[in-house]
This record gives C-alpha cells, sequence and structure tokens, in this order.
C-alpha cells in the first residue's frame, strides 16, 4: 500500500509501484499529492454531481510532468547520466530543468524557436537549462534530441518516450482512486503528445489487478481542433491552436493512446479553441481555478460530451495539466474589469458607483 500518513514524493509514496531499487536516488521536491476537487458551479450546471478537478497545477514546477520527470532524472543519475535532455513545448523542459537543478546535474532543452509560453520559457532560464530553439514545429525538436540522445550516450533522453516518465505519471490514477476509494466513471484528459492518457490508463488497471480498486474509467482524451492526428488518424504537419502544451502533429505515443481508448471504451476527440477558452475562462471565473489552456481541454471536452448527450450523470475526473502562469498572455486577452480612480477614498467609491 502508499505511504498515506504524510506528504511524500512520488518515488518514496509508491515506490513498490515504481522501477526503483536501493540505487535510485530518493528524489522529492513535494510532486504529487496534488488536490481533486468537487465542482461547485459547473458540474452542477451540466447536470453533472459529481464532478471533480484533478489539480496537478500544484506540483513543484506546475505541471503534471514532475511526476514522471523526478523518476527519470532519478533513474537518469543512477545510470551515470552527466545530463538530461528533452523536447518540448514548454512544461516538460520547466520539470526536466527543476529536477535536474536538485540533482546536480546539466538540462539540455530542445524547443521549437518562438513556439513557447513566457510563463515556461521563463522557468527554463530561472533553472540553468541550456536551451536551443530549433526551427520547425515540436515533432522536429524531438526527432532531433533523439538523435542526439542516441550519439551522446552520457545525456539521458527525459521525454514520455522514456517508459520511466509513463511509470511516474501513472502515479495520479493511484491518486485519484485514494482520494475516491474508486476509479471514477470517466477520465477527461488532454491528448498531445500522448504520453498522459497512456500513463493514466496503465496506472488504473495496475490499481484494479492489484485489488485497489473494484472499476475502471473510460479514459477521455481531447486534442485541440487544430492538432488532432489521432481524431483524424493522420500527422498532422502544421498544427495550431492556443493551447501550446498539446499543439503536437505526431504523438509519441500514438499508438498506447489509441490502446487506453480501445481497451477503457473511451473515446479521443477534438474541442475547437473557442471550446477550450469558453471551459479556460470558466474554470477561472466559475470555479476559481487557473489553468494553461490546454489543461482546459479536459473540461471543454465534458461540456462538448454533455451537450452532445454522450455523457450522462456519471463520476467524472477532469486532469487540470499545468498551471495558468505558464501561459499569462492568454488571460490578459480577455476584457479586464479595471477602473481607474484617484488617490482618495472618495474618487474610489465614485468610481465604484457606490
Amino acid at each position: 500500500m502508499p505511504k498515506n500518513d504524510r506528504r511524500t514524493g512520488v518515488i518514496d509514496r509508491y515506490s513498490a509501484y515504481l522501477p526503483v531499487t536501493e540505487a535510485t536516488p530518493r528524489i522529492d521536491l513535494g510532486e504529487g499529492s496534488t488536490p481533486l476537487v468537487r465542482s461547485r458551479q459547473i458540474g452542477p450546471s451540466l447536470g453533472i454531481e459529481n464532478l471533480y478537478f484533478k489539480l496537478e497545477t500544484c506540483n513543484p514546477s506546475g505541471s503534471f510532468k514532475d511526476r514522471g520527470m523526478v523518476v527519470a532524472v532519478a533513474k537518469a543519475v543512477e545510470s551515470g547520466a552527466k545530463a538530461v535532455l528533452c523536447a518540448s513545448t514548454g512544461n516538460t523542459a520547466a520539470s526536466a530543468a527543476a529536477y535536474a537543478a536538485a540533482c546536480g546535474i546539466g538540462c539540455i532543452v530542445f524547443l521549437p524557436k518562438g513556439a513557447i509560453a513566457p510563463g515556461k520559457l521563463s522557468q527554463s532560464i530561472a533553472y540553468g537549462a541550456h536551451i536551443v530553439a530549433i526551427d520547425g514545429i515540436f515533432d522536429n525538436t524531438l526527432r532531433l534530441a533523439r538523435e542526439f540522445c542516441d550519439k551522446h550516450h552520457e545525456v539521458a533522453l527525459v521525454n514520455s518516450v522514456n517508459p520511466n516518465r509513463i511509470q511516474g505519471q501513472k502515479t495520479a490514477a493511484f491518486e485519484i482512486v485514494d482520494q475516491l476509494g474508486d476509479a471514477p466513471s470517466n477520465v477527461f484528459i488532454p491528448v498531445g503528445n500522448a504520453g498522459n492518457i497512456t500513463a493514466y490508463w496503465v496506472g488504473f488497471r495496475e490499481y484494479a489487478e492489484g485489488g485497489l480498486s473494484k472499476t475502471l474509467p473510460r479514459m477521455m482524451g481531447y486534442q485541440a481542433a487544430g492538432a488532432a492526428p489521432i481524431v483524424k488518424g493522420e500527422i498532422i504537419e502544421d498544427p495550431q491552436t492556443i493551447a501550446s502544451a498539446i499543439r503536437i502533429g505526431n504523438p509519441a505515443s500514438w499508438q498506447s493512446a489509441v490502446a487506453a481508448r480501445d481497451d477503457s471504451g473511451g473515446r479521443i476527440d477534438s474541442v475547437t479553441d473557442e471550446e477550450i477558452l469558453e471551459a479556460y475562462r470558466r474554470l477561472a471565473r466559475d470555479e476559481g481555478i487557473f489553468c494553461e489552456p490546454a489543461s482546459a481541454a479536459s473540461v471543454a471536452g465534458v461540456i462538448k460530451a454533455r451537450r452532445e448527450g454522450t455523457l450522462s450523470d456519471e463520476s467524472c475526473v477532469c486532469i487540470l495539466t499545468g498551471n495558468g502562469l505558464k501561459d499569462p498572455d492568454t488571460a490578459q486577452s480577455f476584457e479586464t474589469n479595471q477602473t481607474d480612480a484617484g488617490a482618495s477614498l472618495q474618487e474610489i467609491e465614485a468610481a465604484l458607483a457606490l
């Protein structure tokens, strides 16, 4: 059973389910143990009594990536790697750089030039990563990252193609069961490179096989309409969406994501940027939850499924993958409720029409 007596990191808490040995460094930045919050407004407005948000935004670097990264970096250190490398749309880079810094090893990140949200880029800079901005889309940077690590064996690739990433990320499924007492009926999750939907399904299956849950959820993945290769069944050469974290045209975990969908009886669908922004706004203004646009794809999926009549009043968990501060420009594009006033109480009262 997992350790629940105090807030411990992923490796310590779920070591019995992870590929760790006595030689694996017990890195711990406080990742995992993220809140599961019941919806107060969106769920009731949709007629869904048990709608929950899994706040992966509360991980140390502000995204779900930390769960897998702590295991991947720990195993890299165990193997003697001198540095880690990742291709990234931002969150993976921030996470890799944070854990590399904690371990005192180098971090190299390949980023698609000009396509990274400023909040995420600032994290990589702060953590001291060596940033290489590359022409082209994310898929090109991932190809080059794999080629680089194939040639330079002292550098460990820590993208989701690294199986240790999937192992760490599956712990979020364990937590959901631990928090609810069983698996929910549906898990709604954004799909970009598709490692996360893969990892959750692995986690839910392992808990069920171990007798720690009685049911399995349907995995309900959502891509952005302009970056929906799995939905369309073809590689997207020039993916476009406001949700930069899932702006990927050829997911590395494509086949395992399809397997998770099919094995669970779920679906992988798409939502438009307008639907994503609607959910993004509602999360902030109706629930008090500030996430990045890609996270809101999961909630946009619930709203779409309910509108289409394909979702009944069942328990649903939406995975919110990244903090809103990673992409502040999106929030600043909304109309601001600001009133200017002079520096006196009377002028402030007048401005507020009191």
